[in-house]
């Protein structure tokens, strides 16, 4: 599934074109909109390939991919928020109780702990949100509303699917194996680093279309998605 997923942003004759775009407005993402875009260019590429489209899709309806990439920046966020929260809350109150205490050694390794907890139990549900994510917004490309991204009934069985753990790992090991790639690139002095600079977006970008296809090929195979009509490749979405 590897290869095939690298292979599939090239099933395109215009694919260059297309990664170019994803990579400036990657490269843009700071600016907040160009992010929108791309997360919805990803949900496109899940709702394509879930329903057997091998062809990757294009940069077109910009209304309509914008609102996409919203929608699908605000699942992300509302799953994300919890260990931000969680964290915040275990380290208040390692801060209050080290000035409650006066600044003491108690207070001191109570904060440390407090800290450390927090800590851990952000990351373990950090890493339940990174899991959980792609297949609230495989659900949300599937029905094309936004409460299916937070339906547990339909979500625990694909979720606790041999299958779903293995597409995730296996897009979890593409984009690690791109990031490893351009951290060893910044080794290199000057040339290495200008070199992640300029080509990390575009590679990033690249990577995140293999990801998402291994995803949304998966989800296809759980739900046995009907093939999508051009209306739907396109990206015209029925109303919430």
């Amino acid at each position: 599934m590897i290869s095939e997923s690298l292979s599939y942003p090239r099933n395109d004759e215009n694919w260059l074109k297309t990664v170019l775009i994803g990579g400036v407005l990657s490269f843009l993402g700071f600016l907040i909109v160009p992010t929108f875009l791309v997360i919805g260019y990803l949900l496109r590429v899940v709702r394509a390939t879930m329903k057997g489209d091998e062809q990757p899709p294009v940069f077109d309806d910009w209304g309509d991919m914008a609102v996409d990439g919203v929608k699908g920046f605000a699942i992300a966020f509302v799953y994300g928020v919890l260990p931000l929260i969680i964290m915040s809350v275990f380290v208040g109150s390692a801060i209050i109780g080290i000035f409650a205490g006066g600044g003491s050694d108690t207070a001191g390794i109570f904060g440390g702990i407090m800290t450390l907890v927090g800590l851990l139990v952000s990351l373990v549900l950090g890493l339940l949100a990174a899991y959980i994510v792609p297949a609230a917004l495989a659900n949300y490309a599937e029905t094309d509303r936004l409460g299916s991204a937070f339906d547990v009934g339909a979500l625990r069985p694909v979720l606790t699917s041999g299958k779903y753990v293995t597409a995730w790992l296996t897009a979890f090991v593409v984009l690690f194996a791109v990031s490893v790639v351009l951290s060893l690139l910044n080794v290199i002095p000057l040339l290495g680093q200008l070199l992640s600079f300029v080509l990390g977006p575009f590679v990033g970008f690249y990577a995140a279309v293999a990801a998402y296809y291994i995803i949304g090929q998966t989800w296809g195979k759980l739900h046995e998605v009907e093939m999508m009509d051009e209306g739907e490749i396109s990206g015209e979405q029925p109303a919430i």
